[in-house]
């Protein structure tokens, strides 16, 4: 997988992306990460990215030029409208997306992330000032993408929040291939709680069950806790997830007359 971002701020990526998984992954050139910085791509010699914007208001607007012109130049796509020629951004190939961080944007979550794994390239626009101007959303953009409904100085940090999530599941990234499929949403509930040693921590002890090497008890038991905590901290999770009958109507039980949550002191 390609992944290439545009922003005005590239040193903000050196951290996070030197470090851990992502470090190894681009090491292991399973991942290309490349960080550009649009300001190179204005036409003026001021190299000014922004502007204020038309009919008023607080604030100003990135200017469509540098962003257009980075992107053809990374993509050699061309975005000129042409007459009787389909709207530019539909010659975008399948296995792209071109993605703009900002707060119109879908929220991202494990299913967009998921789905962006299959992409072999990704384009990650970083917003900043008052956003940018509508022609790139138009005209340019094929996606866009929040990670909440908070205000941020920019889109660096979300698109680093993306970036983590999609590269630990392309293929061959983590060490377990099985284990993206047992975290919290990967199935659209939280995880169960986890434990390791030592199995008794200052009288706080592991549960019994854990210990028994009973396999399928412990697996039994995990979902049962995963289901309970998914009930008590993200009902909201629970009407969208992969549930068997049986649980849906354990669920409703539990709604009718709710368990003690034992997840909170």
């Amino acid at each position: 997988m390609r992944i290439d971002i545009l922003t005005l701020f590239p040193g903000m990526f050196r951290g996070p992306f030197e470090e851990s998984i992502i470090k190894r992954a681009v090491e292991r050139r399973l991942v290309e990460i490349n960080i550009f910085n649009f300001r190179e791509w204005a036409t003026d010699r001021h190299k000014t990215v922004d502007d204020y914007p038309y009919g008023g208001g607080a604030g100003m607007v990135l200017k469509p030029e540098p962003i257009f012109r980075a992107v053809e130049a990374i993509t050699g796509l061309s975005f000129w409208p042409t007459p009787g020629v389909p709207e530019p951004k539909r010659l975008v190939p399948p296995d792209t997306a071109i993605i703009l961080m900002g707060p119109q944007g879908r929220v991202f979550n494990q299913e967009i992330a998921r789905e962006l794994a299959r992409l072999r390239r990704l384009i990650l626009i970083c917003g900043h000032y008052e956003g940018f101007d509508e022609r790139v959303r138009l005209h340019l953009a094929t996606d866009e993408l929040s990670i909440g409904d908070y205000v941020l100085t920019g889109g660096e940090l979300p698109a680093m929040v993306v970036v983590d999530a999609v590269v630990r599941l392309v293929p061959g990234v983590l060490g377990a291939e099985e284990a993206p499929l047992e975290e919290s949403f990967s199935d659209g509930l939280l995880e169960y709680p986890q434990y390791t040693r030592p199995a008794d921590f200052r009288g706080w002890k592991v549960p019994e069950l854990l210990l028994s090497g009973h396999h399928g008890r412990i697996r039994q038991w995990r979902r049962e806790q995963s289901l309970l905590r998914t009930f008590w901290r993200r009902p909201d999770l629970l009407a969208r997830a992969n549930l068997s009958p049986e649980e849906r109507q354990l669920i409703e039980r539990w709604r009718q007359s709710p368990p003690e949550s034992p997840f909170d002191p």
